[in-house]
């Protein structure tokens, strides 16, 4: 079954499910959550005492002058609350950070494993700009999440429940009614309108994904854009997402204002009301100043929080937004996977066959129709073609990128479908016809063949390429750094390059996939021999356009519509007359014609010089 395309949206994700999927992190420093909780309840507890010292003080002071005593005690004690509802704050964020920056590094790792972990499909769908933003939005929302959701909504929660109880048994009913009713008004106006807001949310981070992923791919291929004069045309499809986020940027904008102009008058009417209640209390009798004084502080440190509770659930929200499409990425489904008790391959003498292999990319496009050959140990197979016949997709099938739909591929024997992916794929060598390299130095892309390779390693996997000369030729040497995808070298300097690092590390199995087809005659005469070097006593799969370039191949497999129509030694298949001679003689005679070309262009001056003596003679 087909994955889910990346573009489809998972708004429905369950919050839940996403703060739940975050509880293995936590509880990998269940000390440290611990500590940090504890600290969070003694902060609380700290900060609720403080009011009530107050008060105790403003009654110990509002006695006649003859009566008056500094209360010591009450204002050092005062002073040691805050500073420890403070201290106990910093202590518990200082113990947490671990904890939240760990959480983090481990969800970024595990969204980075699995998307290597999925299947070709997927990675020819996807759009880089759109995934590296999602995964940046993503890891940025579990540090909010976490931070804001234990030690903003629940302490404030616990806050509220200790100033209500206090409220409840020493003063009047009404209090703890006013604070009850102000706190339900407040919530159900927050999560009404922050979930319509969320709508625009979305909208925001779609749109920036797109953009995004417009604006990296367009300069990515830069050369292009330059080459059809289409700046302006980039800069309009650009626009075009940047104008549908502001647009939902603007409402988002409008309407948090608007909630907040909402919240802010259902607390003033709250505090109004409680201070109503606590000045009548104080003029009655019923009440001290101190009373007053710590009804007001209560509401102060009540509200405060509470309209920042409002940003923080909001935020919370804009985080489990932000987080919906990079927990997204690791619902894809894995295609291809090792199947339970998978074991490694073991290559011995690496003889390879296809028994009856059927593939289909689609269900209604089916590639490869009863696909079977064998390459024993140490030969070269070769398979030749028009383009779109299925040759190249015989090496990816081999490197089990996709998994085929019928008949079975086997390596020694072994069913690559029975071992592991990574054993199987340790076994494999490619140089493929598009070299793509990393944006990093010349050195660092040869040693990729294998990484744990020594210098001189490395060095002589160079030489091996016919590339040495070259990189010592340039002012940084092995230093020198190739640019995005390459760019900064020529099509056969990346050739040579790919070619190196097959070399370097040194397989069972080798794929030459149109292994030269970027580089010049004389190169390529020079490449092809020291392949054949590096070839021998491997097995080895060509696939090949030059059919001069396989002539020596042990057996080559010709390849129509999905099928293998024609197969056989070079003087075979012209012998038989069929598609390969046919394709042999076309390539011959475009041979021919290239090469009177030249030999007509370098006659020319000679041509020239001729004329002009006879010319001077005559004079």
């Amino acid at each position: 079954m087909r994955p889910t395309r990346l573009e489809k949206p998972s708004a429905n994700r369950n919050d839940w499910r996403t703060i739940r999927s975050l509880l293995p992190y936590l509880w990998e420093f269940k000390g440290r959550v611990m500590v940090a909780l504890t600290l969070l309840v003694m902060a609380k507890l700290a900060n609720v005492a403080v009011p009530l010292v107050l008060k105790e003080i403003v009654d110990a002071l509002d006695q006649p002058p003859t009566l008056l005593v500094l209360p010591v005690l009450l204002l050092v004690g005062y002073g040691a609350l805050r500073l420890c509802s403070t201290l106990f704050g910093e202590l518990r964020d200082a113990i947490f950070a671990k904890v939240t920056q760990r959480a983090i590094r481990r969800v970024a790792i595990k969204v980075f494993g699995h998307l290597h972990a999925l299947s070709l499909r997927f990675h020819l769908e996807r759009q880089t700009g759109g995934v590296s933003r999602d995964i940046e939005r993503g890891t940025r929302g579990i540090s909010f999440l976490l931070n804001f959701m234990l030690f903003n909504i629940l302490p404030t929660l616990l806050e509220i429940g200790l100033v209500a109880a206090i409220l409840l048994s020493r003063y009047d009913i009404w209090f703890s009614v006013i604070i009850f009713v102000t706190l339900v008004a407040y919530i159900a106006l927050t999560l009404i309108v922050t979930e319509w807001r969320m709508i625009f949310r979305r909208t925001m981070n779609d749109m920036d994904s797109k953009a995004n992923t417009q604006a990296i791919d367009s300069l990515l291929n830069y050369e292009t854009v330059k080459y059809f004069g289409n700046e302006s045309w980039e800069a309009r499809r650009y626009d075009d997402h940047m104008r549908k986020w502001e647009t939902a940027a603007v409402r988002n904008q409008t309407s948090l204002a608007a909630l907040n102009s909402a919240q802010s008058a259902i607390i003033a009417i709250g505090a109004t009301l409680l201070l109503w209640l606590a000045a009548d209390g104080v003029i009655k009798g019923s009440m001290t100043l101190g009373d007053l004084v710590l009804i007001n502080a209560f509401m102060l440190q009540l509200y405060m929080p509470l309209h920042f509770l409002g940003f923080v659930y909001r935020e919370i929200k804009h985080s489990l937004a932000d987080m919906e499409k990079m927990f997204g990425l690791l619902a894809e489904n894995e295609e291809v996977r090792d199947k339970p008790g998978a074991i490694d391959l073991i290559p011995g003498n690496a003889s390879v066959r296809f028994e009856g292999v059927n593939f289909s990319y689609e269900p209604n496009r089916q590639i490869l129709f009863d696909v079977s050959f064998d390459i024993p140990a140490g030969r070269n197979v070769a398979v030749v073609g028009h383009s779109g016949s299925g040759k190249s997709t015989l090496s990816r099938l081999l490197f089990r990128f996709y998994d085929i739909t019928n008949g079975r591929i086997l390596i020694n024997d072994q069913d690559i479908g029975e071992v592991t992916q990574k054993s199987l794929r340790a076994a494999l060598g490619i140089v493929p016809q598009d070299a793509v390299l990393f944006n990093d130095s010349i050195y660092y892309n040869i040693a990729y063949g294998r990484p744990d390779a020594s210098r001189a390693e490395v060095l002589e996997a160079a030489g091996s390429a016919h590339i040495h000369d070259f990189i010592e030729s340039l002012p940084d040497k092995y230093e020198t750094m190739v640019g995005e995808r390459g760019l900064k070298l020529s099509g056969g300097e990346k050739q040579r390059v790919a070619i190196a690092r097959a070399i370097l590390k040194k397989p069972h199995i080798l794929i030459f996939d149109e292994a030269t087809s970027a580089l010049d005659s004389k190169s390529e005469k020079a490449i092809q021999a020291e392949l054949k070097r590096i070839a021998a006593n491997r097995t080895t799969l060509t696939i090949a356009h030059r059919l001069s370039t396989i002539a020596d191949a042990d057996q080559i497999l010709v390849m129509s519509k999905g099928s293998i129509i024609e197969r056989g030694t070079h003087r075979e298949l012209l012998a038989a007359n069929g598609a390969y001679a046919h394709m042999w003689r076309l390539q011959q005679q475009e041979e021919q014609t290239r090469l009177q070309l030249a030999d007509d262009q370098k006659r020319e001056p000679d041509a020239r010089v001729t004329t002009t003596t006879a010319t001077i003679s005559a004079t």
